[in-house]
C-alpha cells in the first residue's frame, strides 16, 4: 500500500511539474484532469477546467469541424499521433485570444472506457522565428534575384565592352591594313612618277635645248623633229594626267554615265584611226554591223586602253574581235605578246601594279584599274586570260542598252 502511495504521489508531482500542457477527457470529451502548465497556458486557475468539454478551448470558427473530428475519433479506432506540426493549429485561452499550437494525441483505456491524453505546446516563439526565417529567405532569395540581375547587368556590360574591342580591333587592323595597301600604293606611285614623268621632260629639255643650236633656216627639218617629239612627250604627260584624274573621279563617284546610239562599226573605225601610225596592224572583225545604247566616250576609253597595252607588249598583229550576244557586246582584243604570269593576273586591277616581265616597258599601272572601274560603271565586266610568251585576250563585256 506505501508503494502505491508513493508512485501515486511520483506521478502526481510529474503530472502537475511537467513543462508542457497536459489534458485528459473522457470518452465524452470533458476534462477530468489538467495541470498546472495547460491552466496557465490557456489562462485559467488550478482545475478551473475540470468538467469542461475540449471545445472550449477550440476557437469559434473551427468548433463544428472540430466537433466532427471528435466524433470520428470517438468511432474509430484511437491512434497516437502528433497534431498541429507543419499546420495552422490555434487554441483558445480564457480572454478569448488565440495563440498557434502543435499537439500530440494519445488514449488509454480506464475502467472499460476509453480516455484520451493531449499535450499541448505553445509554438508562438517557433512559429515567429519561422515567419522570420521565411521573410529572411524571402530576402535572401530577394537579393540573390538582385545579385543575378547585377551579374548578368555586368556580364552583359562585359561582354558589350568585349565586342566594343573586337570591333575596335577589326577596325584597326582594316586601318592598318588600309594604311599598308596606302604604303604600298605610295611607293608604287612614287616609283611609276619617278620614271615615267622623268623620261618625258627629260625629252621636252633635250629638245627644247638642241632647238636653240638650229639658228639657220636650212635647220628647219631637225627643229619640226624636235618639235614633234616636245609634242608627243606632251601628249604623253597628259594621258598620264588623264588617268590621275579619272582614278579620283571614280574614287569621288564623280563620274557621271550619258549614253548615246551608235554604231560598232563606224565608232571602232575611229578608234583604229588614231592608232595609224603603228607598225603592227590591228584587225578588226565584225561579222555584222549593229547599233548599241551606251556611254561612247567611256567605252572609247576602254577600248582604246586595250589596244595600247596590246600593241605596246607584242610585236604582231592585233585582234580586235566583236560579237554580238543575246543583250550584250562582247569585244576580245587579242595579242601575241609578252603574256601575264598566273601571279601577275591576281593584281591586274590594282592601281599603280604592273607585271614583273614589264617593268622597263613604259607605262602607270593604271590602265587596268580604270578599264575594270569604267566597266562596272557601264554594268559590264572585264576579264583576262594570257600564258607567258604566248599572248594575252582582254574580254570587254557590257550591256548593248
Amino acid at each position: 500500500m506505501p508503494n502505491q502511495i508513493q508512485a501515486g504521489f511520483e506521478f502526481e508531482a510529474i503530472f502537475q511539474e511537467a513543462a508542457i500542457g497536459i489534458i485528459v477527457t473522457n470518452s465524452q470529451f470533458e476534462i477530468i484532469l489538467s495541470n498546472r502548465f495547460a491552466d496557465t497556458l490557456f489562462g485559467y486557475e488550478t482545475s478551473e477546467l475540470v468538467g469542461e468539454n475540449i471545445s472550449l478551448l477550440i476557437p469559434n470558427h473551427l468548433k463544428d469541424r472540430h466537433h466532427g473530428h471528435l466524433e470520428n475519433l470517438g468511432h474509430e479506432k484511437p491512434i497516437s499521433r502528433p497534431m498541429g506540426i507543419g499546420l495552422d493549429l490555434k487554441a483558445k485561452r480564457k480572454d478569448g485570444s488565440l495563440f498557434p499550437i502543435e499537439i500530440s494525441l494519445s488514449h488509454f483505456k480506464a475502467s472499460d472506457s476509453m480516455h484520451y491524453i493531449a499535450f499541448v505546446s505553445d509554438v508562438t516563439l517557433k512559429r515567429k522565428v519561422e515567419m522570420e526565417l521565411i521573410l529572411k529567405n524571402q530576402q535572401i532569395n530577394q537579393l540573390n534575384e538582385t545579385l543575378e540581375q547585377e551579374v548578368a547587368a555586368r556580364t552583359q556590360a562585359l561582354q558589350n565592352t568585349l565586342d566594343k574591342l573586337e570591333v575596335n580591333a577589326k577596325e584597326l587592323e582594316i586601318s592598318l591594313e588600309k594604311e599598308k595597301v596606302l604604303g604600298d600604293l605610295k611607293t608604287r606611285f612614287v616609283s611609276m612618277a619617278s620614271h615615267e614623268f622623268r623620261t618625258p621632260l627629260t625629252s621636252i629639255l633635250g629638245s627644247a635645248t638642241l632647238i636653240e643650236k638650229y639658228a639657220k633656216a636650212e635647220d628647219q627639218p631637225k627643229r619640226e623633229q624636235h618639235i614633234n617629239r616636245i609634242k608627243s612627250s606632251v601628249s604623253h604627260l597628259t594621258e598620264i594626267l588623264e588617268e590621275f584624274l579619272s582614278v579620283g573621279k571614280l574614287e569621288d563617284g564623280k563620274l557621271e554615265i550619258h549614253p548615246t546610239e551608235f554604231t560598232l562599226r563606224d565608232f571602232l573605225q575611229d578608234i583604229l584611226t588614231d592608232f595609224s601610225t603603228y607598225q603592227q596592224a590591228i584587225r578588226l572583225e565584225l561579222a555584222s554591223d549593229f547599233s548599241c545604247f551606251q556611254d561612247a566616250s567611256i567605252l572609247r576609253k576602254v577600248i582604246f586602253n586595250g589596244l595600247s597595252n596590246a600593241l605596246k607588249f607584242s610585236q604582231k598583229e592585233i585582234i580586235l574581235k566583236v560579237e554580238k550576244q543575246t543583250n550584250q557586246v562582247l569585244i576580245t582584243i587579242i595579242d601575241q605578246g609578252i603574256g601575264i604570269s598566273e601571279e601577275d593576273q591576281k593584281h591586274l586591277f590594282e592601281r599603280f601594279f604592273r607585271g614583273g616581265n614589264a617593268t622597263v616597258i613604259q607605262g602607270t599601272g593604271l590602265g587596268l584599274h580604270l578599264v575594270d572601274r569604267y566597266m562596272r560603271l557601264l554594268g559590264g565586266s572585264v576579264q583576262i586570260k594570257s600564258e607567258l610568251n604566248k599572248g594575252t585576250e582582254l574580254h570587254i563585256r557590257f550591256p548593248m542598252r
